[in-house]
């Protein structure tokens, strides 16, 4: 549907099942769910889907080796389930990845790989591939990168990455083709009560202004680090003030040029010089590095990294990496704020010890709250919300199936073999959508390398994009690979937006944007 139509559904009188708030996985995989299982589901996101945490993950589909360490079993064993299934889903999208953990000490090689053994055994039949110690000389053969002085040998285990915007952004199509309503742009600016319960709530159009009145036997706030904002609108009418649930912790990225990492091998360093894990993952062309962990108290839309925090990246970088990225070598820098859980007995607390276990509570109005997680569980937080919803009586039972199948978009059966994660973005990420994009116009005119005029069309017409960032962003990820080289294409990108109906393709905004995800911006 175009824009004006699903601004039509919306305002049509009706009574919703289930009414979402928050359009990243979280909301997105509670929607799905939800509309398989046959409710009625209405998901509105007050800007654009995937916009916050769901787009600046590390890329990774992961069972979680560091939780392993933790001792966190069961979270570990349900990740990696959840991870098979996903990659299972939307192989176009998500992929097995192979990790190299090398050995700079004698005792390192056998005492992760014992631990990664241990995650094989638990994955079991959902497996990717088995753990191999390695000698120096194999390790070398993988990651010719990797400085060779004091490297006594290391550890190969698989993983999986994926991209992590365009797999939401699938999810929100996936989600209208099974019957649910989503739209982006849509704040819920009310909570409304009838009789002391949450029955509905108000909504308004970012472009148009339009407010929406939503009446809803459930209404679920999958709002992210944002939660606590809506969980204080559901107090107001009694006056009362909420107890903070999330302690929002930073994870920085940056992104250098391949010649830093070639090959297909991640690497994984699992002890940095502070305890924090330290990532560079091959990823559309480019390599990923980071992430940190630093607690913030505010939650900004688009943080900012610190300048402390590129410096840890790039200086324990160069004590692995035979050529090491300075700081004129990154292409982009992003931020996301994580939703950790913040045990109330713990005011203060490191996010490094917090909990990445996902949290679902209901209020005394019935307005239910699900924040934490990570986006390998996105699946199984849906399924814990929506359980909680028919424990509270807040849903009728359905249908009994946990788990419903699902055929993703651009996900055909049988898949042939996928281009690798790894290589340039471009066509092969539309996966059996590649013909449907081709006959759209434009599609010899290419704006920047993978991005095609006929991509941004497609953008617009299936994938609910209204902005150059919302192309640049997220149905691409130009802005998150070189924001430079996405700058330069933002002119052209409008002009097909405004050519398809978009008549606020906010490309100053835009500019903005991208001078903020390069270092340049960075004291």
């Amino acid at each position: 549907m175009t824009r004006s139509e699903l601004l039509q559904q919306l305002a049509v009188p009706q009574r919703f099942d289930l009414a979402v708030i928050g359009g990243g996985a979280t909301g997105l995989g509670v929607a799905l769910e939800a509309s398989q299982r046959g409710y009625t589901v209405v998901l509105l996101e007050s800007h654009d889907f995937a916009k916050g945490t769901s787009s600046r993950s590390t890329k990774l589909v992961h069972g979680g080796v560091r939780y392993l360490a933790q001792g966190n079993i069961s979270l570990v064993r349900e990740a990696l389930h959840e991870r098979s299934v996903l990659l299972h889903d939307a192989p176009h999208l998500a992929q097995p990845i192979p990790f190299v953990m090398p050995s700079y000490r004698w005792w390192e090689t056998a005492f992760y790989g014992i631990g990664l053994k241990l995650y094989d055994l638990l994955a079991g039949a959902d497996g990717l591939g088995p753990t191999e110690f390695l000698s120096a000389r194999s390790v070398l053969a993988r990651m010719p990168c990797l400085k060779s002085k004091g490297l006594s040998g290391g550890v190969q285990y698989w993983d999986g990455q994926f991209d992590d915007a365009r797999f939401a952004i699938n999810l929100a199509r996936t989600a209208t083709q099974a019957g649910a309503l989503v739209v982006n742009y849509c704040a819920v600016t009310q909570l409304l009560h009838a009789e002391g319960r949450v029955s509905g709530l108000v909504a308004q159009d970012h472009e148009t202004g339009q407010t929406f009145q939503v009446q809803a036997d459930c209404v679920v706030n999958a709002t992210g680090v944002w939660v606590d904002q809506l969980r204080q609108l559901d107090a107001q009418p009694s006056g009362s003030t909420v107890q903070a649930m999330v302690a929002p912790s930073q994870g920085v990225h940056l992104v250098v040029d391949r010649e830093f990492l070639p090959g297909d091998h991640a690497l994984l360093v699992p002890k940095t010089a502070d305890g924090r894990v330290l990532f560079a993952v091959p990823w559309l062309g480019k390599v990923i590095l980071g992430t940190t962990d630093t607690p913030r108290s505010d939650m900004p839309r688009e943080p900012a990294p610190f300048d402390e925090e590129i410096a840890f990246i790039l200086n324990e970088s160069a004590r692995y990496l035979a050529k090491a990225p300075k700081r004129a070598d990154v292409r982009s820098v992003w931020v996301g704020l994580r939703p950790l859980v913040k045990p109330h007995h713990e005011e203060g607390a490191s996010t490094k010890g917090l909990s990445r276990e996902h949290t679902v509570s209901v209020s005394p109005s019935g307005f239910v709250t699900v924040t934490g997680g990570k986006w390998t569980t996105y699946r199984a937080m849906a399924h814990d919300v929506l359980s909680q919803c028919l424990t509270s009586k807040l849903l009728q039972f359905r249908n009994s199936s946990e788990h419903p199948a699902v055929m993703f978009k651009g996900a055909s059966r049988p898949q042939p073999s996928p281009v690798s994660l790894t290589a340039p973005q471009g066509m092969h990420l539309y996966g059996d959508e590649q013909a449907a994009v081709a006959a759209l116009p434009g599609a010899a005119n290419w704006l920047l390398p993978g991005l095609s005029e006929a991509m941004v069309r497609f953008a617009v017409r299936h994938e609910f994009a209204r902005t150059v960032e919302d192309v640049l962003a997220r149905r691409s990820r130009a802005l998150f690979l070189d924001a430079s080289q996405s700058a330069a294409a933002s002119e052209a990108v409008a002009t097909v937006l405004l050519s398809e109906g978009c008549e606020k393709p906010e490309l100053s905004e835009y500019l903005s944007l991208a001078h903020s995800y390069t270092l340049k911006s960075v004291p």
